[in-house]
């Protein structure tokens, strides 16, 4: 009777092993990548952002998945509180939600595209003094495919200064083949402080203007024909330093208020547009721009039009800020210190770029340069309005992504370019002067 049920067992236990092999046979002949658990550490949850290829997620759970079905939402939400569970040192319980999923193609370099759900689970601790030390039990998707990985990842933890731009891999929940088990994840994070996360904030805008091609040459093109008179319906000769300086300082402060404002609007969650169509709309504002400074359309009225677009590129900025989850508090000091990088930023690169625009405008060959930077700009922004209509890239914005990396030798090589015109420019006055 013993030798017959060791015999069972035996069989049982290759039966499980030839089902886990299929299993894994059939996942791998889709050559389909590990799940990714995203957290955002929040000042009273945890934010966990599952994200797993959708035929995966249907395999392990044994259930076609369908997102316009409430029976299959429930489903879903009801298998991820049975394989995801958290307690902290004490043992306290976590309590676990389940929110909103949804579908999107994803593409891989090495796989291509597939279809990939995404999940949003809230931890939430009994004392969240416990947030930066906890254990976390995962076991969705291993149990059923055990040559699947979960890798986790911190994306957004302000008070470490963590955000998506320097995510931070934390670990990953596997099967452990020796054992056959499948071990929880210790978390354990760095205590941080609302300074380091204010510092952060500084940076990363600074960053963002750094990066943001089309915020700066919306602002530089406007600001091509800013130390010009308005004469017969065109632009002529240079106004003088004093008009020049006192229209540029008005170009800037505007726009400068303009996005201040969506900044705070669009990060608070009070207005929230879709994305494409705010970045369509930036190219647009460029392109006006361009036009303007080859032709008057809005002459004397560049501080307005600064402002009214700079409402437009706010919301572009206030992005990157409501997607990172923030209490209220760190809500408010990340606007600030957020704010504060880009107008440093901003701020430091029309600096280099005022005064050579300035000497040249005082030269006959301003014109031409305006023209050319203005129609090369026009090029530009019809590109990136065609590239974020289609969502496909052309080479024209891969070019000036690519020239965006040389931004300093620009400035550079328009300052040599100014001084050497106005030298030349005072050249033949002089000669001129002589000859009379």
């Amino acid at each position: 009777m013993a030798a017959q049920n060791k015999f069972s067992s035996t069989i049982i236990k290759w039966l499980f092993l030839f089902a886990c092999i299929t299993v894994c046979m059939r996942a791998e002949a889709h050559s389909l990548p590990n799940s990714k658990a995203q957290l955002t550490i929040n000042g009273q949850y945890v934010l966990m952002q599952f994200r797993t290829p959708l035929e995966i997620l249907e395999l392990a759970s044994k259930k076609q998945i369908d997102l316009h079905s409430k029976s299959s939402v429930d489903s879903l939400k009801q298998y991820f509180l049975s394989h995801i569970s958290a307690d902290d040192s004490l043992h306290s319980k976590w309590t676990v939600i389940v929110g909103n999923s949804f579908i999107q193609e994803t593409t891989d370099p090495l796989i291509g595209k597939y279809q990939e759900i995404i999940t949003d689970i809230y931890l939430q601790p009994g004392n969240t003094n416990s947030l930066r030390s906890f254990t976390l039990n995962c076991d969705a998707i291993i149990h059923q495919i055990p040559n699947q990985s979960i890798l986790f990842s911190v994306e957004h933890d302000w008070q470490n200064g963590v955000t998506e731009n320097n995510a931070k891999q934390i670990g990953i929940i596997s099967l452990d083949i020796p054992s056959g088990k499948i071990f929880p994840l210790k978390i354990q994070l760095d205590e941080g402080s609302w300074w380091k996360g204010f510092e952060n904030m500084i940076a990363l805008g600074m960053q963002h203007i750094k990066e943001g091609t089309d915020h700066l040459l919306f602002l530089i093109v406007l600001l091509l024909p800013a130390t010009l008179l308005f004469q017969r319906k065109k632009w002529s000769g240079f106004g003088g330093n004093r008009y020049s300086i006192k229209r540029l300082l008005k170009i800037v402060t505007a726009f400068t208020i303009g996005h201040s404002a969506t900044l705070l609007i669009g990060a608070t969650g009070l207005l929230k547009l879709p994305q494409r169509p705010v970045e369509i709309l930036i190219a647009v504002s460029i392109l006006i721009s361009a036009i303007h400074a080859i032709r008057p359309l809005f002459p004397g009225k560049e501080m307005y039009v600064a402002a009214g677009f700079g409402l437009i590129h706010g919301l572009a900025f206030a992005s990157i800020l409501s997607n990172m989850n923030l209490s209220a508090g760190t809500l408010a000091l990340s606007i600030l210190g957020f704010n504060l990088g880009i107008e440093a930023m901003q701020l430091f690169i029309i600096s280099l770029v005022i005064p050579w625009i300035i000497l040249l405008s005082k030269t006959p060959v301003y014109r031409y340069f305006r023209i050319a930077g203005a129609t090369l700009s026009s090029i530009a922004a019809l590109a990136w309005i065609v590239e974020r209509s289609t969502g496909t890239a052309n080479f024209i914005t891969e070019y000036v992504a690519g020239a965006a990396q040389y931004g300093l030798w620009c400035i550079i090589g328009l300052a040599v370019f100014s001084l050497i015109m106005w030298d030349w420019s005072r050249f033949e006055k002089n000669l001129t002067d002589v000859i009379r």
